[in-house]
């Protein structure tokens, strides 16, 4: 017989309470249990006399009281929006960085940039500021700011060394984000973009959790052409559709490669079940473009440099502003970067 999961957590109450950790019990719940997370655990009638009901009077219960807090906090934010793909190594956080950039060419435009991607930081590198530390003042945590309209928070400014391992279980990195939430003064910004790692998992259900009452527009999906990648980004979009976050778009990256002496474009990543466009139809969700392979992409983000200033011509960046357009559009934006 093949292994099977253990039976699964009910797939809603992960969703909808993901830093509430399930008591721990030491005996079956009897009949007439009204449930060890229920406001009567412990205290009702039925209760007496179970071996569970010290550790279900002192689960703690009800809402996190820490949402409101953060409601409050980022009411100035007027777009939030998630980016997610499932598949590790796809190009989030420089799509993510790209974005950024591309935004905050408008300089009547404010953008952060929150890396929820606690073990892997690489949105200070990408962004040229991974040598700074955060600054706390009586109103809160101050994003690093990369240029007059453009912020950033990450783990990265809080290491010791730049190389030190962030090794640490999920509570822990859930407590960060929410920090990353409640205490950085964002102020007011026109967009607030979360870089996130690969998965459904921690990352994801906390900031969906803590975010959800202050409203998120929606996640961009990122995948490059091969069918290992569409993999994963199907099990994201189900994540996402199960957790009711929008699915603002997908955009698939590292679309074929541009030379970058005669721009003539080359299939690296060849699409054997149609692609991002393919999978975008499939699923019912907005195709955003796709954007070309271009080293100086790398080499931009290696330097902390924005793509967009030094290489405006470039097939890529072309590309990417179409995607920026069609991203804006989904969120109701009319002001869009130039051409």
């Amino acid at each position: 017989m093949a292994p099977s999961l253990e039976e699964p957590e009910p797939v809603q109450d992960v969703i909808d309470n993901p830093l509430k950790a399930r008591p721990q019990l030491v005996a079956p719940e009897p009949e007439h249990c009204p449930g060890p997370e229920s406001e009567a655990a412990g205290k009702a009638d039925s209760c007496a006399g179970c071996p569970n009901q010290a550790i279900c009077a002192s689960a703690p219960k009800g809402p996190d009281p820490d949402i409101p807090l953060i409601t409050a906090r980022l009411a100035d934010v007027r777009h939030k929006v998630l980016v997610l793909s499932g598949k590790g190594g796809v190009g989030k956080s420089t799509f993510t960085s790209l974005l950024a950039h591309a935004f905050a060419a408008d300089e009547a435009r404010t953008v952060g940039v929150m890396d929820a991607d606690i073990c892997g930081p690489s949105i200070p590198k990408m962004m040229g500021v991974e040598d700074e530390t955060i600054h706390i003042s009586s109103s809160g945590w101050s994003p690093v700011w990369v240029a007059d309209n453009l912020g950033v928070m990450s783990i990265q400014f809080m290491l010791p060394n730049r190389d030190d391992a962030i090794i640490w279980r999920g509570p822990k990195k859930n407590g960060l984000i929410k920090k990353f939430l409640k205490e950085v003064e964002w102020g007011e910004m026109d967009f607030l973009l979360v870089d996130t790692p690969p998965g459904t998992s921690d990352e994801h259900l906390s900031v969906n959790s803590l975010l959800k009452e202050s409203g998120i527009d929606g996640a961009i999906m990122v995948t490059t052409p091969q069918e290992v990648s569409l993999l994963d980004v199907r099990k994201e979009i189900d994540f996402c559709r199960k957790a009711g976050i929008k699915i603002l778009g997908l955009v698939e990256n590292m679309s074929g490669f541009v030379c970058p002496k005669c721009t003539n474009e080359s299939q690296i990543f060849k699409a054997t079940t149609g692609g991002g466009a393919a999978l975008a139809k499939e699923m019912g969700i907005p195709f955003l473009g796709e954007v070309p392979l271009d080293p100086r992409i790398g080499m931009a983000c290696d330097y902390g440099e924005s793509f967009f200033d030094h290489y405006p011509d470039s097939p890529a960046c072309k590309a990417l502003k179409s995607v920026v357009k069609g991203l804006a559009k989904e969120i109701g934006e009319e002001v869009l970067p130039d051409d």
